[in-house]
């Protein structure tokens, strides 16, 4: 078996045990398992048979795992284009030591990325799919900022100081905001590497961040990754003609792209302990966020 890297605090060994075991339960090999990715969540090919494996980090709560599959399987039922849940021998998720761990049907890929003109058909139609019957959480963008500065240790304190005091200004900035939709369920992180060719589209994958809030969080994340890593204008002026809705022309955009992007580099801050290779980049962000440059490209962590 290929181990799983250490990006994230995955310890080989020990991710290892936790995915022979829960192969087990779920009646699979894990023998010759490939890694795919491994960051928040260490995500596993099996060699056997087409089956995605995903660990969820030790101490993430089951229940959050329990939410993602059934809000998937609603989704399924719904004919949503999504990456399917994997049939298995039992209930999912499984949790072995610790780690809830989920199977997915794996969807074989090309080598070139999703376009973000073709993420519009899935967000818009998640957009309007109505109330799911799971319980999402509500979209709180200055919580988990400020919960992330509170955990940052490896910055210098003038630059925390700065991160601070934009939450601040950003959230009373947003307490006044109209926004043009109502609330509906959101990905929550719709992004290139959030989707996989499926056919002649795409579909959506890694639910672990859908929630009740804003349909323009979703699109404003979308104009983001399109400018800050290197896809271009183009790239997103596609997706808003597809989707049917330009998320820069409104007038609440400056400050949710600022909460979105200050959300993302504080994500990545409070995981610098677990990432120190990431600590020039990060920095190099922020100082960007503090000069005001909107365009500095960002190198993908």
């Amino acid at each position: 078996m290929t181990s799983v890297n250490t990006i994230g605090g995955f310890q080989p060994p020990h991710m290892d045990e936790v995915l022979r075991r829960a192969c087990a339960v779920a009646g699979l090999d894990a023998v010759h398992a490939r890694v795919l990715r491994g960051h928040t969540n260490a995500v596993v090919l099996l060699a056997g048979e087409p089956v995605v494996v995903k660990i969820a980090r030790r101490g993430s709560p089951r229940t959050d795992a329990l939410r993602t599959v059934r809000f998937v399987r609603w989704l399924m039922e719904q004919d949503f284009p999504t990456a399917p849940l994997h049939p298995i021998a039992s209930e999912q998720p499984v949790v072995v030591d610790g780690h809830a761990v989920t199977f997915w049907t794996y969807l074989p890929q090309p080598p070139h990325p999703v376009r973000a003109e073709q993420l519009a058909t899935p967000l818009y139609a998640l957009h309007n799919l109505g109330t799911p019957p799971v319980g999402l959480s509500e979209r709180d963008n200055v919580t988990a900022i400020k919960s992330s500065i509170a955990r940052i240790t490896d910055l210098p304190a003038p630059l925390i100081d700065a991160l601070s005091a934009r939450v601040d200004r950003l959230a009373e900035e947003l307490a006044g905001m109209r926004f043009p939709y109502p609330k509906t369920a959101i990905q929550g992180d719709p992004q290139h590497r959030n989707a996989l060719h499926h056919g002649e589209g795409a579909v959506l994958c890694d639910w672990d961040t859908v929630a009740w809030g804003h349909r323009e969080w979703d699109l404003v994340t979308i104009e983001i990754h399109c400018r800050r890593f290197g896809y271009g204008d183009e790239h997103y002026r596609d997706f808003a003609n597809a989707y049917g809705y330009d998320v820069t022309g409104w007038d609440g955009y400056p400050t949710l792209r600022d909460l979105r992007e200050l959300r993302m580099i504080t994500t990545n801050a409070r995981k610098i302990a677990h990432a120190p290779a990431s600590r020039p980049e990060v920095i190099r962000r922020i100082e960007g966020l503090i000069a005001g440059d909107t365009s500095l490209p960002w190198n993908i962590l």
